[in-house]
């Protein structure tokens, strides 16, 4: 099982500190902004300590890097056309950084249409992204499915066929399945993943998938809402994601958690890392329901 989760890469130590988290966890796959998620401030890739975090990875068997590109980069938005340009540059430099970071598959938000119509949105989605795509790239463009919040787009397998189809380097472009935000888009991820990922397969194709974000989720499947759960622990159910990670069809994919911390206390403003305990649940596919209890009293 190719699994790990979300962590940190922060000053000074960066890379290095990347991987000192992931192996913590006992991972074999870790996903990483290059800077805050929240902005497009990012450093030089001199800063970033790669060649020793790269040695590191080696060195714990983390195999598998994912990438994650900032939220507020909205390609979609044709009401600001003066905001495309930016846009498109900052994902062309974003691919240097992940290419020079060893990033396999970079996890994009593809944005929203803000009432103009996810019509509109796909199409300049499309074609910025085959604006910005590099044909030498390594690094694939993975699309994320989206809940449906707002006015985002990316929330069908047709949207980002779509997508696909409006960008002419599509060859450099992949998906990355998020379980919660499919859930809450309406995708029977609970009962019927085995249907959802034919589904996949016959509008987009199983070679396209490169990552699968898996998060239990706090709302009811089709409420549209994106809020991830540990896993087990929402409306999903570890059953269910113990079976996305288990898939035969997908054991060559890395599986990559965004599961909230868990707080001691209403004041607890950081929380702790549930990293570790996940994979270990999956990897035995025995869900713990103390688990969270095990880590408030660690």
């Amino acid at each position: 099982m190719i699994i790990g989760s979300h962590v940190a890469m922060k000053a000074p130590n960066m890379l290095v500190g990347s991987a000192k988290e992931a192996h913590s966890y006992n991972a074999n796959a870790m996903m990483i902004f290059t800077g805050a998620p929240q902005n497009t401030r990012r450093k030089d890739i001199s800063e970033m300590n790669i060649e020793e975090g790269q040695r590191l990875l080696k060195l714990y068997g983390i195999d598998h890097i994912i990438g994650h590109a900032p939220y507020i980069i909205n390609l979609g938005n044709t009401i600001k056309p003066e905001n495309l340009s930016f846009g498109i540059s900052f994902i062309h430099d974003e691919i240097k950084r992940a290419d020079a970071l060893g990033i396999e598959a970079l996890s994009f938000h593809p944005g929203a249409h803000l009432k103009q119509g996810p019509d509109v949105a796909l199409k300049q989605i499309g074609q910025a992204l085959n604006e910005a795509i590099d044909p030498n790239q390594k690094v694939s463009i993975a699309i994320e499915t989206m809940a449906g919040k707002g006015t985002e787009v990316g929330t069908s397998f047709e949207q980002i066929a779509e997508i696909f189809n409006n960008c002419q380097k599509n060859d450099k472009l992949s998906v990355t399945m998020d379980t919660c935000h499919m859930s809450d888009a309406g995708y029977d991820i609970k009962n019927d993943f085995d249907g959802v990922l034919n589904e996949f397969d016959h509008i987009i194709g199983l070679d396209k998938l490169s990552v699968i974000h898996l998060n239990d989720s706090k709302n009811e499947p089709g409420s549209h809402k994106d809020r991830h759960e540990d896993i087990g622990f929402g409306t999903i159910g570890f059953d269910a994601l113990s079976y996305v990670a288990h898939h035969p069809q997908l054991e060559n994919v890395p599986k990559i958690m965004e599961t909230p911390y868990v707080k001691k206390n209403d004041d607890d403003k950081k929380g702790i890392a549930p990293y570790k305990l996940e994979i270990e649940m999956l990897r035995n596919n025995e869900f713990d329901p103390d688990m969270k209890e095990k880590l408030i009293q660690e």
